[in-house]
């Protein structure tokens, strides 16, 4: 899969609506292992490593979707590399609500902030979601920035 660029600076930034009142924020520290422990559960152990990373930060750089206070998705940011857009994820049972996408633009706007003009999307799965939403291209050749990551088999 490869890396997309977006250009921050033309980020079409409105604050999304999210069904039943979630909330997106940055995690706060007595959550850490809450939500570390349910990324690892639905998504990866990396993927929950690569969030405690960036809770870890300052300023912060780990967000979390809540909804009737149970974490139902997160995002991160500049936790694999500087200007690098990911992990992110939405737990089964509250997808289709617009979490991802408010997941999404809060954490390009937040790296908006903080003073980067580009973001990068790392091993982008939904290609096409990321083009059609946030004008993101395809950076050519950037898979071979994995080739030596290590894997677990």
């Amino acid at each position: 899969m490869p890396d997309l660029l977006v250009k921050l600076y033309d980020l079409p930034y409105h604050e999304p609506e999210i069904a039943n009142g979630a909330v997106i924020r940055p995690v706060n520290p007595a959550e850490i292992s809450i939500a570390s422990n349910v990324i690892e559960s639905i998504f990866s152990k990396g993927w929950a490593d690569e969030f405690t990373r960036g809770a870890h930060q300052t300023p912060i750089s780990a967000l979390i979707a809540v909804e009737n206070r149970k974490i139902i998705g997160f995002a991160c940011f500049d936790t694999s590399a500087l200007g690098l857009f990911g992990p992110t994820g939405v737990l089964p049972e509250a997808r289709g609500k617009g979490v991802g996408k408010a997941l999404l633009l809060k954490a390009l706007t937040a790296m908006k902030e903080k003073g980067h003009a580009y973001a990068i999307i790392g091993w982008a799965g939904p290609v096409d979601y990321y083009k059609k939403h946030i004008g993101a291209t395809i950076i050519e050749g950037s898979e071979r920035r994995y080739e030596k990551q290590l894997v677990q088999k």
